[in-house]
């Protein structure tokens, strides 16, 4: 049977079921991964960019995150959806790769923003008009399990069920987490403070 469809239809309209079926023999294990690969990486890519800023990083913290997919999906379960799980394995990769940063060169929290507001400041990916680039700077400035809180909902389009799957947190925390990001985000652009180190806020 030929890789490339399955009863009429094109691999990449894959169900989860199918994909992981297809992993699962050993001799279309490569190949479905490498579909896994090609229909979520832009999107988790979107989600890791505005979490690190920086492109090279981005990347790394991309390839660890299918690194873990690679090695774990063996044992996935289907109890949730498939981009769900590669989601997690995203967030808790940026969450380590923030925290590696203020144990490595950057010791406190100023310093991770300033290095990631800098990254902000050079990188064609983030470019776009005044208030985009306004609400970008002031996402960075929020702590970190907040700026994923916010990016997943407000960029990703991701359900608060969907967030919680991922997080690990409550519907009922996630809600105010991102409320709270909100009103710091316009209260951020409006008064124009999103050049502001955050320790003077």
């Amino acid at each position: 049977m030929p890789l490339t469809r399955i009863r009429g239809r094109p691999m990449s309209e894959l169900s989860d079921t199918e994909l992981l079926d297809l992993f699962r023999k050993e001799e279309s294990r490569h190949y479905a991964f490498n579909l896994l690969v090609n229909q979520y990486q832009r999107r988790l890519y979107s989600f890791i960019r505005r979490m690190i800023t920086d492109h090279d990083e981005a990347q790394d913290v991309l390839q660890n995150t299918f690194i873990k997919a690679w090695h774990g999906l063996d044992r996935f379960r289907a109890d949730s959806k498939l981009y769900s799980w590669l989601y997690r394995i995203a967030h808790n990769e940026c969450l380590n790769h923030l925290r590696s940063m203020k144990r490595g060169l950057f010791t406190n929290d100023e310093a991770v923003w300033g290095r990631l507001s800098t990254t902000l400041d050079s990188s064609e990916h983030f470019s776009g008009d005044i208030i985009q680039q306004k609400l970008q700077r002031a996402l960075m400035r929020l702590p970190n399990k907040q700026r994923a809180v916010f990016t997943m909902k407000y960029f990703e389009e991701l359900k608060y069920e969907e967030i919680s799957t991922i997080t690990g947190t409550s519907v009922g925390a996630l809600k105010s987490s991102y409320h709270i990001a909100v009103k710091k985000i316009e209260a951020w652009v409006t008064t124009d403070q999103t050049k502001t180190d955050p320790s003077t806020s």
